[in-house]
């Protein structure tokens, strides 16, 4: 025994080391892709000092979640006091981060295998099934091994190496930390003999607390970090259901004792049912009350390619191939972009819609066939799938991201590991063994590889271009690597290299206007000729559908550029992609003022831009950015009343300081004072 707790601390102490050496040649590379407006262009977590209203401002600064995510955004702002925007120490942040979550993966599957194997008291009548007893002088290197895996599985790489999927990890890191606390509480209440009663005072209510409070207090800070930690409460559930039972031990009067072995009872747990309905049941019903109304009209997808019905039919193919990636990766599967992804239009469309559902029939049927006996194959499975029910269900999220299986991987890792880590007495040990120490060598050696490529823009931008040929995003990202590279100098070799990946991701379906845009920048920056050709397929996918967030970055961008005298671009042609975008109803505020941002400064058109500073005000009241520049416009156009009413809105706005610096600069503009 004695050895074996050994050996399970010398495996994990080798899969630390081993996943941080992995790691490091990723740590020196840069920003990517939602980094940006999250972190580079994000002033609010770049604080100038560690005074409350700055950090408050930091927490709430976050543009991915109506919620804010304050606690990512303070950590963020954290590593900026300290180290600056250098992204080497938030990708270090990152990967501590990933390797203190890796030690509680540990703990967990512990726990879970101990649990699966009867080992929490003899007195609980809890006998395991046979397929799992070598569990229970084991499951310490058995757990090992699954941290070990977990660390290094190469799906789990951008929730480190992209640095703002630290929202997803540190989510998680209370979801570990809630699970742990939980399967403890209920350790405690199997092993400790009380009376059954609603009024008892034993040691049974004390644990129950514990168990409550696992599940209730790290969800609420892990949703400071990332919605995903509201799936604690169902994953407790879940190892509760195919575990424990809901029951708890309670003695049986001697009398109607046989043996030994029966001097004590497990009974159901009204207490953990009305726990469950507390945190799990009522919540669901409240928030499918307040959600669904919404999610069922067409408009609210108005904004995405997919409608409600071939979401969740592409979500099917996509969960199937989560299970692919995670267990069985290429480096063509994980090409962290997936804007290619061909939305399913019906169960034949294509045909691997109706396979891939038919897989997940299976597995749900597994699940409830094999509970009892194969409680943590079939405990892997339904952590896996019910993962999957936040992100791959009816919300209009994104479809496809790699970091959305930062704990689901567990599951299929708890499913797989301690069927392969058998005993050499249990029958095909070897195979077994083999094809575990296969499947590790080759998560380990793509995460090393991929991680190599992390470390460079270049060397990371053509891989990913390699990687992901057909997707529009990854040939954008090449070619405006190769422009920074070159320095907006005509004479660069990287210069000539941006052409055809910028033209190539423009021809792409379902492309945005980002390539088209990064070519009219950099021609004019360089000024160079600009095609018609660039400005017409620009135009044309802005009249086609209603712009996208990209759409509106490139927009601000090229604002931006004509605006700082960087670049010449015709006022016609600018003018008319902005109105192209306008055609389409309920344009967003971001548009909005990025119009009246082009007319108030390019156009000279003071009432156009003021007008739509409005608009933008209207249609997002809660963003006091609008407000602020709508302020200065009424000042400047001599409408001071306005511009008071205006400014006391915003006052209202002004949440623990956080705009203390923008109204005090306010208040000197002439007619404010």
């Amino acid at each position: 025994m004695r050895a074996n707790a050994n050996m399970k601390y010398l495996v994990l102490f080798a899969a630390v080391l081993l996943t941080a050496m992995v790691y490091w040649p990723g740590l020196s590379g840069t920003y990517l892709f939602d980094d940006y407006p999250n972190i580079v262009d994000n002033l609010g977590v770049q604080p100038h000092d560690a005074s409350l209203a700055s950090l408050a401002d930091a927490a709430l600064s976050s543009p991915s979640s109506e919620f804010s995510r304050p606690l990512a955004s303070l950590s963020f702002a954290v590593n900026y006091l300290a180290t600056g925007l250098n992204p080497y120490w938030m990708k270090l942040t990152n990967l501590v981060l990933h390797l203190l979550n890796g030690l509680l993966v540990f703990f967990l599957a512990s726990a879970l295998l101990e649990s699966a194997a009867g080992t929490t008291s003899a007195a609980t009548n809890f006998s395991a099934p046979p397929e799992v007893t070598h569990t229970l002088t084991r499951s310490g290197i058995i757990a090992a091994l699954i941290a070990a895996s977990w660390m290094l599985l190469p799906i789990n790489l951008t929730a480190v190496l992209y640095v703002v999927q630290r929202m997803e990890s540190l989510a998680n890191l209370f979801v570990l930390l809630g699970l742990i606390g939980y399967v403890a509480g209920r350790h405690r209440m199997l092993a400790t003999k009380h009376l059954y009663s609603a009024t008892s005072n034993s040691h049974g209510w004390g644990y129950f607390w514990l168990c409550a409070a696992s599940i209730t207090l790290p969800t609420a800070l892990g949703l400071l970090a990332k919605e995903t930690a509201v799936m604690l409460p169902f994953y407790a559930m879940l190892i509760e259901w195919l575990l424990y039972g809901f029951r708890v031990v309670t003695p049986v009067r001697p009398e109607f004792a046989v043996t030994n072995a029966s001097k004590t009872l497990r009974v159901f747990d009204r207490r953990l049912f009305g726990l469950y309905f507390v945190v799990l049941a009522l919540p669901f019903i409240v928030g499918s009350i307040w959600m669904l109304p919404g999610l069922v009209r067409p408009e609210h997808w108005n904004t995405r390619n997919f409608t409600l019905g071939t979401r969740l039919l592409s979500e099917a193919r996509i969960v199937v191939d989560y299970i692919v990636w995670t267990l069985l990766p290429t480096p063509h599967a994980l090409s962290f972009y997936h804007d290619n992804f061909s939305v399913s239009s019906g169960l034949l469309a294509p045909w691997t819609t109706l396979a891939s559902l038919m897989v997940l029939a299976v597995l749900m049927v597994l699940t409830w066939w094999l509970r009892q006996r194969f409680p943590l194959v079939t405990l892997g499975i339904a952590m896996f799938l019910g993962s999957q029910l936040m992100t791959g269900t009816v919300l209009p999220l994104e479809l496809i991201y790699e970091h959305r299986n930062y704990f689901s991987s567990f599951g299929l890792l708890l499913a797989i590991v301690p069927l392969l880590a058998v005993p050499r007495s249990e029958p095909f040990a070897l195979p077994r063994h083999v094809l575990l120490a296969g499947l590790m060598l080759c998560w380990t050696v793509l995460t090393a590889l991929t991680a190599y490529a992390w470390g460079n823009p270049l060397r990371l931008a053509e891989d990913l271009a390699v990687r992901a040929p057909q997707s529009p995003r990854a040939q954008y990202e090449l070619g405006r690597t190769y422009i920074i590279y070159s320095h907006y100098e005509p004479s660069s070799p990287f210069t000539r290299l941006a052409y055809a990946p910028l033209e190539r991701s423009a021809a792409l379906p379902d492309s945005s206007i980002l390539p088209e845009q990064a070519l009219i920048f950099m021609n004019s920056r360089m000024h160079l000729p600009l095609k018609d050709a660039w400005w017409d397929t620009l135009i044309a996918k802005l009249k086609s559908r209603p712009s996208t967030v990209q759409d509106e970055s490139s927009l601000a961008a090229l604002t931006q550029c004509a605006r700082e005298q960087h670049c010449d671009l015709p006022q016609n042609r600018m003018t008319e992609a902005f109105l192209a975008a306008l055609t389409h109803p309920d344009p967003s505020a971001r548009l909005l003022a990025n119009y009246g941002d082009y007319a108030w400064n390019l156009l000279n058109d003071k009432p156009l831009g003021l007008r739509m500073l409005r608009l933008a005000v209207h249609a997002s009241p809660s963003e006091p950015a609008y407000r602020i520049t709508l302020i200065r416009m009424l000042i400047v156009e001599d409408q001071v009343n306005e511009a008071h009413a205006a400014l006391q809105q915003l006052q209202s706005m002004n949440y623990g300081g956080r705009l203390n610096t923008e109204l005090a600069e306010l208040r000197l503009l002439p007619g404010l004072q």
